[in-house]
């Protein structure tokens, strides 16, 4: 069974180890592994070569399509397992895109890779199978909120944000811009009663300058939630690039 990557600057599959940069995990060694293809689109989306390709008229802020051809590469199972093990990490983290388009064909690789731990990053509107499901020791869910520009019924589906929010390997990070975005995230914690000590709030941003700025107001408002602040890492070691 194959998978489909998106590639990096090289035009490889983008599989590669770094420290991960988000979240409960930030500053832990692992793989990871980028897959193509997604169900929404997010204006901002910073891998938007993983889903905005040519012909894609969903809006995106600097209106670039990309070419699928050269963006995405489908590789067998055995091939992303080999290449993953020789990365020589005990942690792989799978993220897109969005990755569990391809829930299937990820269930067989990690049959491949049994002593890897396993965390997938999700919009949330979509579940791992159950073959899938339970080599998964990590979801990072982000549900994505209106400045995103998705329509709330595809990108806020509630049966599946409740069965996120009573599952104690899921952590929830909402990407914000604005006080409004923290008050909209805050409104969804309410309704789905998910713990804020497992919630995120991730200024959006793909420089260190704007991520820093964005980090001093939302320190205060993280206090008044009882949320935690999750910074963006790679950015400011790496910047925004692909295979970091």
């Amino acid at each position: 069974m194959a998978l489909t990557l998106a590639t990096d600057d090289t035009g490889g599959p983008e599989i590669f180890a770094s420290v991960q940069g988000e979240g409960p995990s930030a500053g832990m060694p692992v793989a990871f592994l980028r897959l193509s293809r997604c169900n929404l689109a997010c204006v901002w989306c910073d891998t938007a070569y993983t889903w905005h390709f040519e012909g894609d008229d969903r809006p995106h802020r600097n209106g670039r399509t990309f070419d699928r051809k050269a963006n995405q590469v489908t590789l067998d199972k055995r091939d992303v397992a080999e290449r993953i093990a020789a990365l020589g990490q005990k942690r792989l983290v799978i993220t897109g895109g969005e990755p569990l388009l391809q829930a299937p064909a990820l269930a067989k690789l990690l049959d491949l890779l049994p002593d890897i731990g396993v965390e997938i990053e999700t919009n949330g509107t979509t579940k791992a199978p159950p073959h899938l499901d339970v080599r998964i020791d990590q979801f990072n869910v982000s549900p994505k909120l209106s400045h995103s520009g998705n329509p709330a019924e595809l990108a806020l589906i509630q049966e599946r944000l409740d069965a996120y929010a009573t599952d104690p390997r899921a952590f929830f990070k909402f990407v914000v811009a604005s006080e409004d975005d923290v008050n909209e995230a805050a409104a969804i914690v309410r309704r789905h009663t998910i713990p804020p000590g497992r919630v995120f709030l991730m200024p959006e941003g793909t420089d260190s300058a704007t991520l820093r700025a964005r980090e001093e107001w939302l320190v205060p408002l993280c206090l008044d939630h009882g949320f935690r602040l999750s910074d963006r890492l790679h950015i400011h070691l790496f910047g925004d690039t692909r295979g970091t």
